[in-house]
């Protein structure tokens, strides 16, 4: 039985009658349902043959790309998320399956985009889309197709609605708030920075990071000496650019929104060089391998970056959940940070099941009807709002550590600052 297109379930949409006769006889029959993703068989490999299965789609960098480490971690972080949900029972008499569909991207924007088309025919939703240029480009496709999807990235955008159409699910801050909130507890806890410097891909992710710390900088009377632009040394072959603008601007802090081989070489070079300032920098900055760097002291040092996500080691019930799903420790980060964000998926995939609407519009339609539970692990805005409720957000903020689980240790979760109440933030950061 072939899948039925998007216009066909609008049309069993319209006619509830008709589409429950029709799933009923897809269920019976042992074939795949009316909607894309949704079967009666059991999922590959599933012990659980009295359950149908549920296919997601997970379009990441898992090689070759400048967050490979990152996102192969946050997939791992999925895999375990819903195989406990399996586990547990799965949901709506469905078990979830997240590898069949899952998918390299190497943060490409081609490659992202040919991945989507391969797997789109085949999915109820997308459990993973891997960088944010790659999935703003794509969002007009995913409107057409109802294709709901969790983001891996903190793009404000992912907040407003008028910006994501109620498509790209989000837990934690943004880029932007990330910033803010983490510039205030600098400020209390080592200086206020009168003279600051951000180094930032160019793009959504910099850019988001970027304008926050702008607008941190107006409210507490600082400078942004230099906002530098760069991209990942495959891209742009080194540093050197940046780090001689750097050291020209003088500032007091550097702020980074790069990957972690930027992030070392930055930090290794300034130092170097004779920089006294400190380093702070967004999640995507840090990777445990850059203990290894010769960086490393610099580091260790000099630099804190922050997370949205309580530690590894954190005391949340969703920390304690995500230890206990696997043996051993993550490879970084990643791992907690994937775990984290599908909370909202699950909320959503319940919903829609208990109002019996497994499709993808249904799921659309069931946004406002879902009830996330981040587990104290993580803050979840709430579902279908036109904005986010920006006083309950916080930020874990941690500093490298080699006896520390992955190699940073927390020294501070769950910190709030002063300046975001006072931005009146009522839209994206950025804007594409």
């Amino acid at each position: 039985m072939a899948f039925t297109s998007q216009r066909g379930l609008r049309r069993f949409a319209a006619i509830p009658a008709v589409a429950s006769l029709v799933l009923a006889a897809a269920c019976s029959s042992g074939e795949p349902t009316a909607a894309p993703g949704v079967t009666s068989t059991p999922c590959p490999g599933s012990a659980n043959t009295d359950r149908g299965c549920i296919y997601l789609g997970v379009l990441s960098d898992l090689e070759n790309g400048p967050f490979t480490p990152l996102g192969a971690s946050m997939n791992d972080g999925q895999v375990a998320f819903w195989k406990q949900v399996n586990a547990a029972g799965g949901i709506g008499g469905y078990d979830i399956d997240i590898s069949t569909y899952t998918r390299n991207t190497s943060y490409d924007p081609r490659t992202h985009r040919s991945a989507y088309e391969q797997i789109e025919p085949h999915v109820l939703a997308l459990s993973l889309s891997f960088g944010t240029a790659q999935t703003v480009a794509m969002l007009n496709r995913m409107d057409a197709d109802d294709m709901v999807s969790t983001a891996a990235t903190q793009w404000s955008g992912w907040n407003y609605r008028s910006a994501d159409r109620n498509l790209v699910l989000s837990a934690g801050y943004s880029y932007c708030t990330e910033a803010v909130t983490g510039l205030d507890w600098f400020a209390e806890t080592h200086y206020a920075p009168r003279n600051i410097a951000v180094v930032a891909y160019r793009g959504n992710y910099g850019g988001d990071y970027a304008s926050g710390a702008m607008k941190w900088a107006l409210a507490n009377d600082a400078t942004i000496a230099d906002h530098i632009d760069t991209g990942p040394n495959a891209e742009v072959g080194n540093q050197d650019g940046p780090v001689a603008e750097i050291l020209a601007a003088a500032p007091d802090l550097v702020m980074l929104a790069t990957g972690p081989a930027e992030t070392a070489e930055i930090v290794g070079k300034l130092v170097k060089s004779g920089f006294t300032g400190r380093f702070l920098g967004s999640l995507p900055t840090w990777n445990p391998a850059l203990l290894q760097s010769a960086a490393a002291p610099a580091l260790t040092a000099l630099y804190n970056y922050t997370t949205p996500v309580d530690s590894w080691a954190g005391d949340s019930v969703g920390a304690k959940h995500a230890r206990e799903a696997i043996t051993g420790e993550p490879a970084n980060f990643g791992y907690s940070l994937g775990w984290a964000i599908t909370y909202p998926l699950k909320a959503l995939l319940t919903a829609a099941a208990a109002n019996g609407e497994l499709t993808r519009a249904g799921l659309r339609r069931s946004v406002g009807a879902m009830k996330p539970d981040g587990e104290g692990m993580v803050v979840i805005h709430p579902a279908g709002a036109a904005e986010p409720d920006l006083e309950t957000e916080w930020s874990a903020v941690f500093e490298p550590d080699r006896e520390a689980p992955m190699g940073a240790r927390a020294v501070s979760v769950g910190y709030q600052g002063k300046t975001l109440s006072r931005l009146n933030l009522h839209e994206p950061c950025t804007r594409l």
